[in-house]
């Protein structure tokens, strides 16, 4: 399976682009095995009569409307034929529980839903005679219905609202659908009263054009600016290194200001020898404690925040570097853009069909009867019921596993463009190869990443389920807990997200398993701790001041094509859907942009630890990255040569602090040596 503790070998020899096989194949087959399960569970929905309920409706009894039924054992009037009668009609129509799945209203069987409102039932006699459509139950007769004793409780409640039938679900709703729900009723009432809300509508209904418009533009800025960052990367990054080490000296500047201001406001009051002052003194004398404190502490954090950014200066330069080859990544590789379109796309299927599906399951099983209406339900019971479980699991694995699809791909392109020497001689669709490449070698080796993601999710949904369910019933020490917990497993989460991605690049680059590739990745981040820890605080901050930038622009711009409206109260409605949809377009996009920078840093950091630019062992990497290489070996070059000087400098001024021979010690030695030249 190639995990670890396989018998691969300990030491990885990398070869990016060669040796390329099948990993971890017995994942797979799990995977598909688990997806053949998802699939019979849709199967048995449909074999079960579960989705014809959905689609068709059924009634109290269990009958389904529009098809021929078989009767229910222990349910009365079951089993009827409801070839005619294709429509769902509710008696209380405004007395469904949705959420629940609980019908509290009696739902019968008609062939044609009331379109006039009928207000008594001598106008339910006259409908059901004119049009065969019964909307009382079954056992009464439509022409006895005023006079029979059973109409209050098995007809429906008076007035009935006139109603259509909805394009697919054969359901009578009623055309005032307000009924359906309290709060809807309380929205329209609020909106029906509100003269601002109704301004704020029609200030979107008169902008829709500018709106669409301005999304446009901030989808246009997104793949520009990850074309252009790398040009003004190197601006943003000086941007973050000010802001940060202006506002912690301006922080630390103000906390001693309030500390030497307390301290005076002490000594004033400290020459009073009133009894309050004293209390007071007392009090600021406190004050002024904390605040020492606090100055401390700030001038501590601004020491070492000074002396990481001096030391880390080269690393933010390698970020720069990175920011700038990502750049004519996306020159070279411009279906990389399309990524996060395909995957939307992706998931937005996949949701579509669980939803279907779950929406089937509700109405998949056993007939049961309600104990409190004593209505007719499909529940499912026994180990059937686990089948809802198995596709919540589902809904996880295989969305981990679609996002683990693109960063796959994503890395497998990346990798090839930077271990292509000459880039004339790419091929004509990397992303292409890539997702070839994926699907013929690598899917095994996904399915268990994205599994692993799983194993850390689907406890800390259940916990957050949990503290949502305890909301206000919990103690604070309980409710403490778990929000630790919760945020322990999203911090694992984030490690294991981070790691997954460099695992999936070592799999493009070596096409290892999982977990060989993960210990390869993990090694290599370890022996560069530095250089990823400046690329992520660094990279993420310029990342984010990027989003920034396309969401002002944006709304910028609506500013100005929004300025003839003169009531200035109808912008505010389109200007923030514009700004949410322009940061969630740019966060898609640079997301993406950050992959590919993760992905050449790794590639970088194997570039180096492999090759020297020796012949034979030459550099795969690009000339800004060549350059950032060659200046961090002149700035060695030149500490070594000053530590060589150092040495030497010590090692004379040692030779000419030696202590000189005594006269009397040399005497003789000279006079040795004068006899013998004689």
């Amino acid at each position: 399976m190639g995990c670890c503790g396989s018998t691969e070998r300990t030491k990885r020899e990398w070869k990016p682009l060669e040796d390329r096989s099948c990993t971890d194949l017995p994942w797979f087959l799990l995977f598909t095995v688990f997806c053949v399960g998802m699939g019979s569970i849709f199967g048995f929905t449909i074999a079960t009569g579960g989705a014809a309920r959905l689609v068709f409706g059924y009634d109290s009894y269990g009958n389904t409307c529009g098809q021929r039924n078989e009767q229910i054992e222990g349910v009365r009037l079951s089993g009827l034929d409801q070839t005619d009668k294709k429509y769902v009609f509710f008696l209380d129509p405004c007395n469904i529980d949705i959420v629940q799945r609980k019908i509290k209203s009696m739902a019968l069987c008609v062939s044609v839903c009331p379109d006039e409102e009928l207000k008594t039932y001598q106008d339910l006699k006259r409908f059901a005679v004119h049009n065969g459509s019964e909307l009382c139950s079954y056992e009464l007769a439509g022409h006895k219905y005023p006079s029979l004793p059973e109409r209050f409780d098995k007809c429906p409640k008076l007035p009935v609202p006139p109603s259509k039938s909805l394009p697919v679900f054969n359901r009578c709703t009623p055309v005032d659908i307000s009924c359906y729900a309290k709060f809807a009723e309380a929205v329209v009432t609020f909106v029906s009263d509100n003269s601002v809300l109704h301004s704020l509508i029609a200030g979107v209904m008169a902008s829709k054009v500018i709106i669409v418009g301005l999304c446009l533009l901030a989808l246009v800025l997104s793949m520009i600016l990850m074309v252009i960052i790398r040009y003004i990367s190197a601006v943003l990054v000086w941007i973050f290194t000010a802001t940060v080490v202006l506002g912690s000296l301006a922080g630390t500047s103000i906390l001693w200001w309030m500390y030497i201001d307390y301290r005076l406001t002490v000594n004033k009051t400290l020459s009073k020898e009133t009894e309050d002052a004293k209390e007071e003194a007392e009090m600021s004398r406190d004050n002024a404690q904390v605040l020492l404190v606090y100055a401390i502490a700030a001038t501590v954090f601004t020491v070492i925040l000074l002396l990481l950014m001096l030391f880390m200066r080269k690393r933010v330069a390698l970020t720069i570097a990175l920011f700038h080859v990502a750049g004519k990544v996306f020159i070279h590789l411009p279906l990389l853009t399309l990524q996060p379109f395909c995957t939307f796309l992706a998931l937005l299927l996949f949701w579509f069909y669980w939803s279907l599906v779950l929406l089937f399951l509700g109405t998949t099983g056993n007939p049961v009867q309600n104990e409190e209406t004593g209505l007719t339900e499909f529940r499912l019971t026994g180990p059937l019921q686990y089948m809802t479980w198995y596709h919540a699991v589902g809904l996880i694995w295989i969305s981990e596993f679609i996002l683990a699809c693109q960063q796959m791909t994503v890395a497998g392109a990346v990798v090839t463009y930077y271990f292509t020497r000459d880039k004339n001689k790419l091929p004509v669709t990397p992303i292409l190869s890539s997702s070839l490449r994926l699907m013929r070698y690598h899917l095994g080796t996904v399915a268990k990443g994205s599994f692993i993601i799983t194993l850390v999710k689907i406890p800390r949904l259940f916990l957050m389920y949990v503290h949502n369910q305890l909301k206000g019933k919990e103690n604070a020490c309980a409710r403490c807990m778990l929000k630790t917990c919760i945020c322990c497993l999203w911090c694992l989460e984030k490690c294991l997200n981070y790691l997954n991605q460099n695992a999936y690049a070592a799999t493009a680059i070596n096409s290892t398993s999982f977990c060989t590739s993960a210990r390869d990745a993990f090694v290599i981040l370890v022996e560069n701790a530095l250089r990823v820890a400046a690329i992520n605080a660094v990279g993420d901050f310029v990342l984010f001041l990027g989003k920034i930038l396309i969401v002002t622009s944006t709304a910028f711009a609506g500013v100005l094509l929004l300025n003839y409206q003169r009531d200035y109260a109808e912008w505010v409605l389109p200007l923030i859907i514009v700004c949410l949809f322009a940061f969630l377009v740019a966060h898609c996009f640079l997301s993406m942009f950050e992959i590919v920078v993760d992905v050449l840093f790794l590639c970088f950091a194997i570039d180096t630890k492999y090759n020297d630019g020796t012949p034979g062992r030459e550099f795969y990497m690009d000339k800004a990255l060549m350059e950032f290489v060659e200046n961090s070996r002149k700035l060695e070059r030149v500490a070594e040569r000053g530590r060589s000087r150092a040495t030497e400098v010590v090692s004379v001024e040692g030779a000419e602090m030696k202590p000189m021979p005594r006269v009397s010690e040399q005497a003789p030695a000279v006079l040795h040596k004068n006899n013998v030249s004689r």
